[in-house]
């Protein structure tokens, strides 16, 4: 492509090398907007997924929204097989390539710290900037509560997994991106929301820069003594905030594309 056209947005499922020369690839209209299901996964989840739900919200979640996408995402189509009957624990379960899906908990406590954002709660939850997409579970279920989510993977193989994983929800609003997410992804920014799902010990400088005034940054952040904790970072006229909330346990935060 040369560099001076403007670069054309590949249709779903077309692979995109890098982050520097390419669009994101958009999962195409769902048939049915808002739901979240699909056939041929075999395993009728609906009353064990509102237990998991249930459970959510008794340990403290609150927001309805975030109750409403983890009842509506079937998270046992982002696990493997041998792994379904697990699917609704509270646990977090291995996803290939010594990655994990995190536990349904953790997921929509993040979730639902985003949503405490200032602009979110005016607003609702704007663009999304997803870092580790992993098995492709999250970026489910922020296309739930946000209007659009860019979602990026440093791993080959586990982008190739979540396109497939996501396929089959045909989720408008979510795309997809295989580059380095430590440099986030500066042609979608601003965005309301960055959240990040390994722990580093500093925040890339990218992602702050990336992150609109009244928005949220919600991230594991390695703390002297070792332990990860949960980051929140909010963006103001006059700069940035940030609360260290309850210990956490995520992948170590990775630069580069393998």
């Amino acid at each position: 492509m040369s560099q001076g056209n403007p670069p054309r947005r590949p249709g779903f499922p077309a692979r995109l090398p890098s982050l520097a020369n390419a669009q994101p690839a958009p999962v195409r209209p769902a048939t049915a907007p808002g739901s979240v299901t699909a056939s041929g996964w075999g395993l009728d989840s609906a009353a064990v997924r509102q237990r998991m739900v249930q459970r959510l919200a008794a340990g403290g979640i609150q927001s309805p929204l975030v109750l409403q996408a983890m009842g509506q995402v079937q998270r046992h189509g982002f696990v493997d097989s041998a792994l379904v009957t697990q699917a609704y624990e509270d646990t977090s379960l291995p996803i290939g390539w010594q990655q994990t899906i995190s536990k349904p908990s953790v997921v929509a406590r993040m979730v639902e710290l985003l949503l405490g954002a200032p602009a979110a709660k005016a607003q609702g939850l704007g663009r999304v900037l997803e870092i580790g997409t992993g098995c492709g579970y999250q970026a489910a279920v922020l296309s739930m509560v946000a209007r659009e989510v860019y979602s990026i993977e440093r791993l080959r193989n586990l982008h190739e997994k979540a396109r497939s994983n996501l396929r089959p929800l045909r989720l408008a609003n979510v795309h997809l991106l295989l580059g380095d997410g430590m440099l986030g992804y500066p042609r979608g920014g601003p965005y309301a929301g960055i959240i990040s799902a390994a722990g580093g010990q500093a925040l890339p400088t990218a992602w702050l820069e990336q992150l609109a005034v009244g928005g949220r940054l919600v991230a594991p952040m390695v703390q002297e003594n070792g332990q990860q904790m949960l980051l929140v970072v909010e963006r103001h006229e006059q700069g940035f905030t940030e609360s260290v909330l309850e210990a956490v346990h995520f992948v170590p935060l990775k630069s580069g594309v393998a």
